[in-house]
């Protein structure tokens, strides 16, 4: 197939034209200024914006165990709907993948279910109870790409530094949810303005910022790429910020909702602002926004959290943390951070490829000769209002229902096949 009529970023960020040639194997064979349509299926790119794939490692696709909520057939779906072809699916399911046969099971149901790539997490910890390592190197034979008890921290130094060791010697990633859980006090928003306005328990700051501190001196022991899950305070930023001068092999993520929203823009007592981490306030947000910048903090991922209404109809205590983002994520980036001239069209479409790839050494997320075709064709100009019953995930929490957006994928496809049409899904 050939694409004519792209626009692609060059190094220098500015938009050029470009035809980008697929082979039959579903990888790029060619991308030049013009090439002879002879003999090929042509799709014409109406000089659109051509990106690749986006890349998102931080996906809640709930299979199996939480099928109410999510499937791995939904979540593929908003996620090619999104623009985004490679995914990585987190492993607080029930049953946890937290051995071979449960990965084996887990990687088979991707196989048949899958409408873009997913990459699936192994737990660090039995049942992520954090009692027992699980058998790394048999979870990575089995599909595991990298290891974390994601929404929960692991509890024990030693437990942890004995994962980290053990993850080195099986050339694994660690993936936490900084967490201290003596410091949580029963919160469901942040410790602030927010909480003594509402009478609510809060969670400080320090319970992320204090575990990120022991895990990077903890890595730096064992020797292992250490990665940040959703950072969110101005303590965590300055914390990766010193442990990456210090030489540490840590990386780092932030979410779209932590960069656009602090505790500031709860409008009440609105579940679909309940998330873990919580909003933190302006000052932590701002803290974000210049980690990001200033390369502390490597990329951006979704967190996508999909929970069904009825769950998030119950009160901010009881009601589940997390909301909904691969639909949604890069069109408010664009519109809110791009548009408005705080990041460049080409650091946000790096954050969502190149950077989450190069940082876990995936081959994803670049535009070359002999990759695979991962594409997202974007539309830069129409303006459309964000409506959660428009959604392909099974989750319609989210708080920027309504927000008008430009910057929304019209086609999206892995390895050379169209997976996604704008039109096609209403």
């Amino acid at each position: 197939m050939l694409i004519q009529n792209a626009k692609l970023i060059d190094d220098s960020g500015d938009l050029i034209k470009q035809d980008v040639l697929i082979s039959k194997e579903g990888t790029i064979e060619k991308i030049a200024s013009e090439i002879d349509a002879s003999g090929h299926n042509v799709f014409d790119a109406k000089e659109q914006l051509l990106v690749p794939g986006l890349v998102d490692l931080h996906v809640h696709l709930r299979e199996p165990g939480g099928e109410h909520k999510e499937t791995i057939e939904t979540g593929t779906k908003a996620a090619a709907k999104g623009g985004f072809t490679t995914i990585a699916a987190m492993p607080n399911t029930r049953p946890v993948p937290d051995s071979v046969e449960s990965m084996q099971k887990l990687s088979k149901r991707i196989e048949d279910t899958a409408n873009v790539r997913v990459l699936p997490y192994g737990a660090i910890t039995t049942r992520q109870l954090g009692e027992e390592l699980t058998n790394f190197e048999g979870l990575k034979e089995s599909g595991a790409f990298a290891l974390t008890d994601d929404g929960v921290g692991v509890q024990s130094a030693g437990m942890m530094l004995e994962a980290m060791k053990r993850a080195a010697a099986s050339n694994l990633s660690i993936v936490a949810h900084c967490e201290e859980n003596t410091l949580i006090n029963g919160g469901s928003v942040h410790e602030g303005h927010f909480s003594k306005k509402n009478h609510l328990n809060g969670i400080p700051s320090v319970c992320e910022s204090v575990h990120i501190a022991r895990d990077v001196l903890l890595a730096e022991a064992a020797g292992v790429h250490y990665h940040v899950c959703h950072i969110s305070t101005k303590e965590s930023v300055r914390t990766v910020r010193d442990a990456k001068r210090a030489g540490i092999n840590v990386t780092a993520e932030v979410t779209p909702h932590h960069l656009l929203l602090s505790e500031e823009n709860i409008p009440g007592l609105d579940t679909n602002y309940k998330m873990n981490p919580p909003l933190r306030s302006k000052e932590d947000r701002d803290a974000l926004i210049e980690g990001l910048l200033d390369g502390t903090i490597d990329f951006i991922a979704t967190d996508h959290a999909p929970h069904s209404a009825e769950e998030k109809s119950n009160s901010m205590e009881k009601a589940p943390f997390g909301i909904v983002g691969l639909e949604t994520a890069f069109p408010l980036l664009y519109t809110n951070f791009v548009e408005k001239g705080t990041f460049t069209l080409k650091q946000l479409v790096d954050w969502l490829t190149i950077k989450p790839s190069t940082a876990f050494g995936l081959q994803y997320g670049s535009l070359r000769n002999g990759v695979n075709a991962d594409l997202t064709i974007i539309d830069l100009t129409q303006e459309e209002e964000i409506n959660p019953e428009s959604f392909l995930s099974k989750g319609r929490n989210t708080p920027f229902a309504g927000w008008t957006c430009k910057g929304w994928p019209v086609n999206t496809f892995v390895n050379g096949k169209m997976v996604y049409t704008k039109g096609s899904d209403q």
